[in-house]
């Protein structure tokens, strides 16, 4: 079954999904996504946050198995992240070879520009201004063919990362600033909203780990430390408003009971095919509810 935009669906109204990232435990909304394809589902907006913009943009694309690819085969190399890349570009995760080697035009896994550009599909990123610490609501108008700095802007995880400079701002990780976008889905008119989440739903956040990333960040970028203290209220008053939706038959969040094993920077391939397929599997419940 195909789900055409909002305006062939009668009475579901416009459709949006959320993806929040989090790492290489992102494989998970990759598996969803990858569901989604095999099943002709699409939406009305999309809203990425960190590793979430770049599973979206894949699914854009239409490119299945693009984003299995990029957390369970090329994150093993030593270019992608680790000591060596550490030592040689002064960040531990490399996200240009990410957004750059690998997904330019004439690299090993390009993403397909002009078949994303062609959707003409409402793609919102987010990433966070450095110096003053609000969110910045990046488009895919903003992308230009092997260009994506707003896809590693919303990635760039502080102290693993630099931060990404756009027009003299540095930005850093989307999930700083608004960790679960589901408000700026309902502004832009959604009706329903799918939210990705990449820890089991009734995770909520304690701030001990990133308060030791804040005292690194306090001197250099000052308002990212302080969102670095306060992060987890943010991501937990948006968690509690996504479940208050959801209770509504507004949201469908959907989250892996296990993360099997995975973190942030995990690499191991094993249990990332095993998130990914438990993406893949929970990813029915979106069809049941579309349908009720």
């Amino acid at each position: 079954m195909v789900y055409y935009p909002y305006h062939n669906r009668g009475g579901i109204g416009m459709l949006g999904i959320v993806d929040v990232g989090g790492g290489l435990r992102a494989v998970y909304g990759a598996g969803i996504l990858d569901f989604c394809l095999d099943q002709g589902i699409c939406f009305d907006w999309y809203g990425g946050v960190s590793a979430g913009a770049g599973n979206l943009i894949s699914f854009l694309a239409g490119q299945r198995g693009r984003n299995h690819r990029f957390y369970t085969r090329y994150s093993s190399r030593p270019e992608y992240m680790g000591l060596r890349t550490l030592l040689r570009t002064g960040a531990y995760l490399n996200l240009d070879y990410i957004y750059s080697e690998i997904a330019h035009s004439q690299g090993e896994d390009p993403l397909d520009f002009d078949a994303f550009t062609a959707k003409g599909l409402p793609l919102v990123i987010v990433a966070t201004d450095g110096n003053t610490g609000a969110p910045c609501y990046f488009t895919g108008a903003d992308l230009q063919k092997d260009a994506y700095d707003p896809l590693i802007a919303s990635s760039t995880l502080p102290v693993v990362c630099k931060p990404r400079q756009i027009s003299g701002i540095p930005y850093f990780d989307g999930g700083l600033s608004d960790p679960i976008p589901l408000q700026k889905a309902l502004d832009a008119g959604c009706k329903r909203v799918v939210v990705i989440l990449s820890r089991p739903r009734d995770y909520f956040r304690t701030g001990e780990k990133d308060a030791r990333f804040a005292a690194l960040l306090r001197r250099s970028y000052p308002e990212v430390a302080r969102l670095l203290r306060e992060r987890f209220r943010l991501y937990n008053d948006q968690l509690s408003y996504a479940h208050a939706l959801e209770a509504e038959g507004r949201a469908l969040i959907l989250a892996p009971e296990d993360c099997c094993g995975v973190n942030t920077l995990t690499r191991d391939a094993s249990r990332l095919n095993r998130l990914y397929q438990s993406g893949y599997a929970d990813a029915t419940r979106l069809s049941r509810w579309l349908e009720g």
